[in-house]
């Protein structure tokens, strides 16, 4: 068992310095006197003794530590500077860093055998430890959660316009106990959704004319527009297919008095180019009309050349 090393005093020191200096015992006494050893009592006297002209000179000691001082003080002025640079070109590659790497590719960084602490690690690549520890839940994955998502399936290929409320009563009536939340997460998963008309088509653009209804004059006493002969009066219009994977465009080209399908389109934007297909189509194969009916969407108002 080790036992504690003694530390002593400077005044303890110059006491029995100044006793073996006195010379009226020896070394081996004196150290016996104050149970300490004979070898720390020499080496007290040589230390004593090589700097006793201090005692007179105290410009010399000053002098000294001045100078030790100073070169302290430049290593700290160059470490701080050291420092500082170390500490700007940090920041400066961890922000390069998160704009560059997302936060899952930052955390594919993080080294749990480096002497680095993983605190440290997630605080330099901004990312939450709690995520070195996170495994996603496989949603729909048991055999109940599959046996819904058959049920949910048959019910919206028989009834593809449900919404939530419904699918989830439909649901229950068949025994499956599900709520709105889980009813969203099911039918994201399947990639479904409930199909209603809901896409909107007619967008004006405020910068573009409005023309004025020329129909006006072609109305009845009951208030219906009544065309006698074909090709007067055209009508077109834009409406959307919904298909598996997003929508299609369909434009067509209508003559009032035949009510004759003239020309039509699909096209997967909707955009004046559509329009303009249309009615050029049209004019082909028709005389041109006196009148062209439309809502006055931007892809009708806008100055395309046809």
């Amino acid at each position: 068992m080790s036992t504690k090393r003694k530390v002593y005093s400077a005044d303890f020191k110059a006491k029995v310095v100044l006793e073996v200096l006195e010379a009226t015992q020896t070394i081996t006494e004196i150290a016996s006197k104050y149970e300490l050893l004979p070898a720390n009592v020499k080496n007290w006297k040589k230390i004593f003794l090589e700097n006793m002209s201090l005692a007179f000179d105290k410009s010399a000691v000053v002098k000294e530590y001045k100078v030790e001082i100073e070169a302290l003080k430049i290593d700290k002025d160059n470490l701080a500077k050291k420092v500082g640079n170390l500490v700007v070109e940090k920041d400066f590659l961890v922000e390069k860093l998160q704009s560059l790497v997302s936060s899952k590719g930052r955390k594919t960084f993080v080294d749990t055998e480096h002497n680095l602490s993983l605190n440290k690690q997630c605080q330099l690549l901004n990312i939450a430890k709690s995520t070195l520890y996170y495994e996603a839940v496989k949603r729909f994955s048991s055999e109940s959660d599959l046996k819904m998502l058959n049920a949910l399936n048959d019910i919206y290929s028989e009834f593809p316009y449900y919404g939530t409320r419904r699918l989830v009563t439909a649901l229950e009536n068949e025994g499956f106990n599900v709520g709105r939340k889980l009813m969203k997460s099911a039918m994201e998963y399947l990639g479904i959704r409930a199909l209603y008309p809901k896409h909107k088509t007619t967008q004006p653009n405020k910068e573009h004319y409005k023309y004025k209804y020329l129909l006006k004059e072609f109305k009845n006493d009951n208030n219906q527009v009544i065309i006698t002969t074909p090709n007067q009066v055209w009508s077109t219009d834009i409406t959307y297919i919904k298909l598996e994977k997003g929508f299609v465009y369909l434009a067509a080209i209508i003559d009032w008095n035949t009510k004759k399908i003239l020309s039509w389109k699909l096209s997967n934007t909707m955009d004046v180019s559509l329009t303009t297909a249309v009615l050029n189509q049209a004019l082909n194969l028709y005389p041109k009309p006196e009148i062209v009916n439309t809502d006055q969407g931007s892809q009708y108002t806008a100055k395309a050349i046809c």
